[in-house]
């Protein structure tokens, strides 16, 4: 680099250097400057000795060479007039019939350049053939890392080179290795990592200019053009020239590698510079001018068929896009607000953007999941991204380095995925990262060195070019190309279902009141019908009870079993799931003592999402009425319900009851009677009949096919209801444990447990009705076991479930939120126990506790 000597260097300065204006070429060709009349203005000094004629200034061209030559660089120039052409001109015979050269002719102002290599007349013949056969092997492949490894090893073989490598641009303009071929003795330079400043922004705009570079000999002198500059003191623009001798910090830079020729040509995707094929070779090396150009036109060939790939990647990852849409636009329009449906937003984006937590701000409302910032947290972020671009994505794999605000969270989470989804108020839906602790090997350490020379100081290349790794925190992983346009189409999605969830506001305001008004009817009728039934239950069961705590415990039982048949019709499921389990869990309230008076027959079926619900209220309907006024509501009734696949797949429902009062047909229909006969009919276009037969009430239903499906073992059949295993051991069950730790912030509940947990044997029950409790009970005495609520109050119990996880007791979590059952039971718990429960539920507990570990008895 010349002339940037000086008390303020930095890298800049080797952006600024006149690359381009060497005022120079290599010596393995002649340069040739003529004017738009043909006289020639420059000349490099080796013309006599590598052509044998002088080619003198002032000079006309037509007296060193013959007319036919001559009218074939006219021509030549003459379609080298437009952009950055370069033509070429093989084996011309410039003086006579003896010796043929290759010619490189392009236009540099108002000179035309023409540059002169010997030619080799027997390579020339080979290469012309070479290309289908390569091109035929990489059309085969579809994968990006496929087609650079094939072409590295290909162009090995074309121009012999010791290495090849396909060598990629990050967007932050480093560059990677990833593909490479090379001699058996030489190291690897494969995933190295090579800093922006290794390739100045000039040399950039040159590789998309002049797509091939040759370095033939890094240690040969270079020649110089006479005169050096025009008349008006330039330098001539050898920009597009071949024979372009190399500037002085790059040579270093070479031989700092150990290399003594080099090829580098331009892999161009869509007019931007995407990589390069880089070939180096540890002694001198001259390309015929005609392999080069081969190796140019395999290097395009290839940037075709990897733009076919990366297109490729492209309408997949648009195929994503729309399957995102679709899926989203299903489960989100009609449905509740955003707000309101994060969990469904963050399931289905988590699948194709994988993220740590996730965000929302619509209308001033925030929500969030995950690692994510706190509302107030958020709150500062806002006036800085509401500065931005309305329909503009923001990514960052280092939010704080770009909103200083953000860095107070960056614990949490320091990438982030920002997509508005609105204009006004500008609302966001954001994808955070937590912090990944990055290793990047560099080839050799990046920063260029400042050193003195013989003018002063002056930045000189790096002299090692061992893998050096930095160790890189503060960032998440970085956000994809693929991964920001499956954004793109979210945010559009995002703004297509605010539009339509804005139209379907507008209509539900007009009906509004109606549905209140149905909503709290329905809301009366579910009260009365359980506040009846518990009733009913209490009356019925008086008889049964042969003392208080036997009393309490069946009546416990019962409401149970009505509470897990409640969570059946309220929780949201959104896969198929079990019809036998359906009436099962409705019917359990009824079958305590009496397993003989229901039978379920017929192979379990899977009902849809959309229907379960609808089914679960009827067959609840059913079973309240056969309680109230069916065969269920005396001891001696039975029901018989048998469900199958009729031949078009459709689900029938048999309903038979037996043995309870006559049956009269009612004199009015109620809510309840109105459920059953006509919601299958009206949601589900389904069939149902009911018959008032005297000795029993009889019904039909049938579920179309589309909602039903075979459960994975169709054959098999429900377990008797009621029944619980047996065990050989007669021991009594908490003989296998010395002391339980009962976490429970409700006093009744805690009391009740404890005493069930005594009475099935535990000597020691440590109760405790918060975190900070339950940590000193564990620091003073290990427990064997431990029961552990959730939810306590304004806290959970997680910390209570580290600390055991860390010392090995086992433990179960404690709920009475019914859609947290799923959630706790991926945790390390042994299990969920779901409120509200038994002291038959405790028993099992601490049955299989002892079954896998019988030492402990």
């Amino acid at each position: 680099m010349n002339d940037f000597s000086g008390p303020h260097l930095d890298l800049t300065n080797c952006d600024r250097e006149p690359i381009h204006r060497p005022g120079m070429i290599q010596n393995f060709g002649a340069l040739i400057a003529v004017t738009a009349d043909w006289m020639i203005a420059h000349r490099s000094a080796n013309c006599e000795a590598l052509l044998g004629a002088p080619f003198e200034t002032g000079e006309r061209l037509v007296s060193q060479i013959t007319p036919e030559a001559l009218e074939a660089i006219r021509s030549a120039v003459g379609l080298a007039d437009e952009g950055d052409t370069v033509e070429r001109l093989f084996g011309l015979y410039l003086f006579g019939r003896h010796r043929q050269f290759d010619l490189a002719l392009h236009r540099s102002g108002s000179l035309a350049i023409i540059e002169i290599e010997p030619h080799d007349p027997k390579s020339y013949a080979q290469h012309l053939g070479i290309l289908r056969p390569v091109m035929q092997r990489l059309q085969r492949l579809s994968e990006v890392a496929e087609l650079a490894a094939e072409a590295s090893v290909t162009l090995k073989r074309l121009l012999g080179f010791d290495r090849v490598m396909v060598y990629r641009f990050h967007p932050d303009l480093s560059g990677e290795v990833i593909a490479e071929a090379r001699e058996d003795h030489l190291g690897s330079f494969l995933n190295l990592r090579y800093p922006a400043t290794d390739i100045p922004q000039q040399a950039r705009e040159l590789y998309l200019r002049n797509l091939i570079r040759i370095i033939s000999d890094v240690n040969a002198e270079p020649v110089p053009i006479e005169p050096a500059t025009s008349l008006t003191g330039q330098p001539i623009d050898l920009s597009l020239s071949t024979l372009r001798a190399v500037s002085p910090i790059h040579v270093e830079y070479l031989q700092n590698m150990g290399v003594s020729a080099s090829l580098s040509i331009s892999i161009v995707i869509k007019g931007k510079l995407w990589g390069l094929f880089a070939c180096h070779h540890y002694s001198p090396r001259v390309l015929p001018y005609s392999l080069r150009t081969v190796a140019e036109l395999f290097a395009q060939l290839f940037s075709l068929q990897l733009e076919l790939a990366i297109s490729s990647a492209s309408s997949r990852i648009a195929e994503r896009g729309r399957q995102l849409h679709d899926r989203l636009m299903t489960r989100l329009v009609g449905g509740p607000s955003l707000l309101e449906g994060l969990s469904t937003i963050d399931g289905v984006i988590g699948q194709v953007v994988p993220h740590d937590g996730y965000s929302a701000y619509l209308a001033g409302h925030y929500t969030a999941r995950g690692s994510a910032p706190s509302e107030a947290e958020f709150n500062a972020l806002v006036p800085a991204l509401n500065t931005g671009t309305v329909s503009q994505l923001i990514s960052s794999d280092e939010l704080g380095k770009l909103l200083p605000s953000a860095n107070t969270f960056a614990d949490r989470a320091c990438g982030a995925l920002i997509i508005p989804v609105s204009r006004r108020p500008r609302d966001y839906v954001v994808l955070w990262r937590r912090e990944l602790p990055q290793v990047v090997q560099w080839a050799g350490r990046p920063e260029k060195e400042l050193e003195d020379g013989p003018d002063g100081p002056r930045l000189s290349p790096r002299k090692s070019f061992a893998a050096w790794r930095e160790s890189v925190q503060g960032k998440s992983a970085p956000w994809t190309p693929e991964e920001l346009a499956i954004a793109e189409h979210l945010r559009i999605t995002l703004l297509e279902v605010i539009l339509r969830m804005s139209e379907d506001q507008m209509q539900e305001r007009t009906v509004a009141q109606n549905q209140q008004d149905l909503l709290i009817a329905e809301l009366n009728h579910r009260v009365r019908n359980i506040l009846t039934l518990i009733r009913g239950l209490i009356s019925q069961s008086r008889s049964e009870g042969i003392s208080v705590n036997h009393f309490a415990d069946l009546i416990g039982g019962r409401i149970r079993a009505l509470a897990l048949a409640h969570d059946n019709i309220t929780r949201q499921q959104w896969s198929p799931a079990s019809l036998h389990e359906l009436i099962s869990t409705e019917a359990e309230a009824y079958l305590f003592g009496h397993t003989q008076r229901i039978a379920i027959e017929g192979p379990d079926i899977l009902v849809a999402p959309e229907a379960y619900t609808v089914l679960a209220l009827v067959i609840h309907e059913m079973i309240t009425n056969s309680a109230k006024f069916g065969s269920l509501c005396v001891s001696s009734g039975q029901l018989a319900i048998a469900t199958a696949l009729d031949e078009h797949g459709d689900l029938t429902i048999a309903w038979r009851e037996r043995g309870g009062p006559p049956v009269q047909q009612p004199l009015r229909q109620g809510f309840g009677s109105t459920i059953i006969a006509k919601s299958i009919p009206f949601e589900l276009r389904g069939e149902v009949e009911v018959r008032h037969k005297r000795e029993g009430l009889e019904a039909d239903f049938t579920i179309p096919g589309r909602y039903v499906q075979p459960a994975r073992d169709p054959e098999a059949t429900s377990p008797a209801m009621g029944e619980s295993a047996g065990t050989e051991d007669d021991r009594p069950l908490g003989s296998v444990l010395r002391h339980v730790l009962l976490v429970e912030d409700s006093m009744i509940i805690a009391i009740d447990s404890e005493q069930a947990l005594k009475r099935l044997g535990v000597a020691r029950v440590s109760v405790a009705g918060c975190v900070a409790d339950a940590m000193r009970i564990i620091a003073l005495g290990q427990p064997d076991a431990a029961l552990l609520d959730y939810h306590l109050g304004d806290e959970t119990s997680e910390a209570i479930a580290v600390e055991l996880d860390r010392i090995g007791v086992p433990y179960w979590f404690v709920t009475g939120y019914g859609d947290a059952v799923a959630q706790l039971t991926a945790s390390s718990a042994r299990g969920v126990l779901q409120k509200p429960y038994t002291s038959e539920d405790l028993g099992r507990l601490l049955a299989a506790l002892r079954e896998d570990d019988p030492a402990q008895v």
